[in-house]
């Protein structure tokens, strides 16, 4: 049977955003870097309306359809790498209401957080690395911000190639790929000698 992928999730739905053309290049550098699998996940093909669940996430009872299929794809997934820009030194709605609309389904599992902007996004990544430690992820200490440069900010056409613009940092976010890697590993084998 083949392990679940990683997911690799693009968490910004602004009309030009990045995020999913970064998190190709990220899934696919990890991919290169471990050997393990790798998912992208783009939030906009997974619509989730803000606080439209009744119950509270802790219990794991849905009333939608579409929170049961996130569950199920989150459930699944053996860790993530979170892949957002920073938005007024913090990150983007869409992603906290994604991580709201679950509780159980995120614990115990290793999370790399992956930020991107003008000054590399490491507040927003601060902040969500506190509120993934609060649904009980584990997230790593090493937080990879890429530093996007100006004049890709100022165009805001949408248009990237993340390997060519982050160059200079590749051997940072391969080194915090191996690491996520190792931490993932470390958290099967407690799995299997449970």
């Amino acid at each position: 049977m083949t392990p679940s992928p990683t997911l690799v999730i693009a968490g910004s739905l602004r009309p030009t955003r990045i995020s999913p053309k970064i998190a190709a290049w990220i899934a696919a550098l990890a991919r290169e870097t471990t050997h393990a699998a790798f998912e992208t996940v783009d939030l906009a093909d997974w619509p989730l309306p803000m606080d439209d669940e009744p119950g509270m996430p802790q219990t794991g009872h849905y009333t939608h359809d579409h929170t049961r299929a996130w569950s199920a794809k989150i459930a699944a997934a053996p860790g993530f790498v979170f892949v957002m820009p920073q938005y007024n030194g913090g990150y983007p709605a869409p992603l906290k209401n994604a991580i709201d609309h679950l509780y159980r389904e995120w614990a115990g599992k290793p999370a790399l957080i992956v930020t991107y902007g003008g000054h590399g996004g490491a507040r927003g990544g601060e902040q969500l690395a506190q509120v993934c430690s609060f649904v009980k992820m584990q997230p790593l200490e090493t937080r990879p911000a890429l530093t996007l440069p100006r004049e890709r900010i100022e165009a805001n056409d949408g248009q990237v190639d993340p390997a060519t613009v982050f160059a200079a940092q590749r051997d940072d976010l391969c080194a915090a790929l191996r690491e996520y890697a190792a931490a993932l590993a470390t958290d099967d084998a407690a799995v299997i000698s449970r």
